[in-house]
């Protein structure tokens, strides 16, 4: 019988438990295989595993306190050993589009804090090049037509375009992130140099974070019908 994606991303999340050591301080990633990441370290943890976690997100927060996890910020530990995330899309030098579940902002700020990222995802995330996902890219709602006008230069100045559409929720309503900003989220189709069109944004008054995650993630674990593919950075 043929695994299915829910089951496919249990896989990777035990594949990356297996870097888990006593002791160790770490990323709790957001999103669906993320979550399976997080159930099974509980598991661990209710059977003796000694570590502590910083979530990314309130959604993850509050699934790591319900498996019985220890849980720290950032505030009080100055460095992660090991962040395990889940991804939107990975390309073969892991460069990774990340957000859409809206956590962006905390899962990079987590991701930088720690001297590894390992990214759990069913091998449909792999692409040859990022842009199929859209792009997320968190703004401040204050002066949000400058911000995308903006954005808009830096997409041609990198020889991208598409549409950008503010996020909604499922209630109808802009979505907001734990941070109280908007997502804006670009349809680009393909984006030829990853690296280039981060550093445009970056320096853009008005967005936050984007999803692009850029020389973060160290490893990736990909489930497949064939079983796990462990890629490391080149």
């Amino acid at each position: 019988m043929q695994a299915t994606m829910d089951q496919l991303k249990r896989q990777a999340a035990a594949r990356a438990l297996e870097s888990v050591r006593d002791g160790m301080k770490l990323g709790l990633g957001t999103g669906s295989t993320a979550q399976h990441f997080v159930e099974l370290l509980g598991e661990r943890v209710a059977a003796g595993l000694d570590v502590v976690g910083v979530p990314t997100s309130e959604a993850t927060r509050a699934d790591a306190a319900r498996c019985g996890i220890p849980l720290t910020t950032l505030d009080d530990i100055d460095r992660l050993d090991l962040t395990v995330d889940g991804a939107d899309e990975i390309d073969p030098a892991l460069n990774v589009i990340k957000g859409g579940g809206g956590a962006l902002l905390r899962e990079k700020i987590v991701a930088a804090a720690s001297d590894r990222m390992i990214v759990i995802a069913d091998d449909s995330k792999w692409v040859e090049v990022l842009g199929r996902f859209p792009l997320p890219i968190e703004v401040i709602p204050f002066g949000l037509s400058a911000t995308q006008r903006a954005i808009g230069r830096a997409f041609a100045e990198c020889g991208v375009s598409g549409q950008m559409v503010v996020r909604k929720g499922r209630d109808g309503h802009v979505f907001v992130t734990d941070g109280g900003h908007w997502i804006v989220d670009a349809h680009l189709g393909q984006i030829a140099d990853p690296p280039r069109l981060a550093g445009l944004l970056n320096p853009i008054p008005g967005v936050v974070e984007h999803g692009l995650f850029i020389g973060l993630a160290s490893t990736a674990m990909l489930a497949g019908t064939r079983g796990i593919r462990v890629i490391e950075r080149p």
